[in-house]
């Protein structure tokens, strides 16, 4: 019987206690890998895991706030210890925090700082000797990063100012590491969806949250599986083949 494309392999996916995570979870599980879930809410990632476990496949619910790095280090450590090593990692988690940098609050700066830049890298870091290790060892040949930013992270717009600012700099790291590790075939796949129907404007602030609605409105946004079957396809290509970056618009979104 021929074998699942990621049969063997081990993955971890932060945020993945809803939306673009949690699809990503199960399509990477039905691809063979086995996942570690990982993010704040435990409840629905033990839900998740029961699921995908009740599928045939294996998951490991991790709570974990990616902003403490001491989190994340044990996260990491508690997937290779109990899923036997680290083989894909999906820097899934992260915030929109829209609304004009005049008389912004700037807590929600620091907040989407902490998580959405200072939360990736400091995953990627803990991962990367597990990732070296499985891309000169495991019988694929290579690892994986896949980084989830935006269409904002490559046109900047009034009112999403520090939203830009970091997804503008995931971009840049994933391109920098992909030049860091191409040698030692680690990876980097930049993942820039557009409309999504996901939980993420539900964290926007009164005011914002409205016009953020009203401005995507009467159009069919994407669903989280959507991207997941872009995250899916980029790391179950063959060890040589690389797929940088990826941009996911709705068909009737133009900016």
């Amino acid at each position: 019987m021929a074998t699942t494309p990621l049969e063997g392999t081990v993955a971890l996916i932060t945020g993945a206690s809803s939306g673009i995570g949690e699809a990503t979870a199960r399509a990477l599980a039905e691809h063979g890998a086995k996942v570690a879930v990982s993010a704040r809410r435990l409840e629905r990632l033990e839900r998740l895991a029961s699921e995908i476990g009740g599928h045939g496949h294996t998951a490991l619910a991790i709570e974990s706030d990616i902003t403490d790095q001491a989190q994340v280090i044990a996260a990491v450590d508690r997937t290779v210890d109990e899923l036997g090593g680290l083989d894909i990692v999906v820097n899934n988690a992260g915030v929109m925090l829209l609304g004009p940098i005049e008389d912004a609050p700037t807590e929600e700066w620091d907040r989407m700082i902490d998580l959405n830049l200072k939360g990736l890298i400091n995953t990627t870091h803990a991962a990367l000797p597990h990732l070296l290790s499985a891309a000169e060892e495991s019988e694929r040949g290579c690892a994986d990063v896949v980084n989830i930013s935006s269409v904002a992270g490559r046109v900047a717009r009034a009112g999403s100012g520090v939203y830009n600012l970091t997804k503008h700099g995931v971009g840049a790291f994933s391109e920098s590491f992909r030049q860091e590790f191409a040698d030692r075939k680690v990876r980097s796949t930049l993942i820039e969806p557009g409309a999504v129907d996901t939980e993420l404007t539900d964290h926007l602030r009164d005011g914002v949250k409205e016009q953020t609605i009203e401005r995507l409105s009467g159009m069919r946004k994407l669903e989280a599986s959507d991207i997941a079957d872009a995250i899916a396809f980029a790391v179950t290509r063959p060890w040589y083949v690389c797929l940088n970056e990826i941009l996911i618009r709705p068909t009737e979104q133009k900016g």
